[in-house]
């Protein structure tokens, strides 16, 4: 491994293991033996086959997880919500499409899978990255997608409502 603060490879010692929350990785804090600074590295099993992403014109790309995380911490800037909640966001929306699918995923699931995430963490994130995913162009779709978000939370669970910071 190569220390991010000097780049010396090889010279560092892992000091603490853990499995992350969702168990689809591990967690190791390192220390490096040149310059003695501390960082963390995930470790990740990789996929044998990796899913593609049907997009809107038919065309195929890899799945990449990085575009997922990527989209969520965009719809939860300047929000309370943690790193570490949006890690175990992204954790669970590849779990479950790796789980659900073979070898391609459209697009819009992948996308309805983010905003099932979202909506059941923070109502804005979740307004924000709709904003986005469905194109609004109108500030009445902005409204008509905040009555719905009102309307599931008003039907939701006592444990569900509270999700939702109500």
């Amino acid at each position: 491994m190569r220390c991010p603060a000097c780049n010396e490879i090889g010279k560092d010692k892992v000091i603490d293991s853990r499995l992350t929350e969702s168990g689809g990785a591990i967690r190791r804090r390192r220390v490096c033996q040149a310059c003695n600074r501390r960082f963390t590295t995930k470790e990740r099993a990789e996929e044998e086959l990796r899913i593609a992403v049907v997009k809107k014109d038919g065309s195929r790309v890899r799945f990449r997880r990085d575009k997922i995380m990527a989209g969520i911490q965009h719809a939860c800037y300047k929000l309370p919500i943690v790193d570490t909640d949006i890690e175990a966001m992204t954790d669970d929306i590849e779990g479950e499409l790796f789980r659900d699918h073979d070898r391609e995923v459209t697009s819009r699931e992948v996308g309805e899978c983010v905003a099932r995430k979202l909506r059941d963490v923070n109502h804005v994130a979740y307004v924000r990255f709709m904003s986005v995913f469905k194109e609004f162009n109108h500030v009445s779709e902005f409204a008509e997608e905040i009555q719905r978000v009102e309307d599931h939370a008003a039907t939701a669970s006592p444990d569900q409502q509270s999700l939702f910071g109500d």
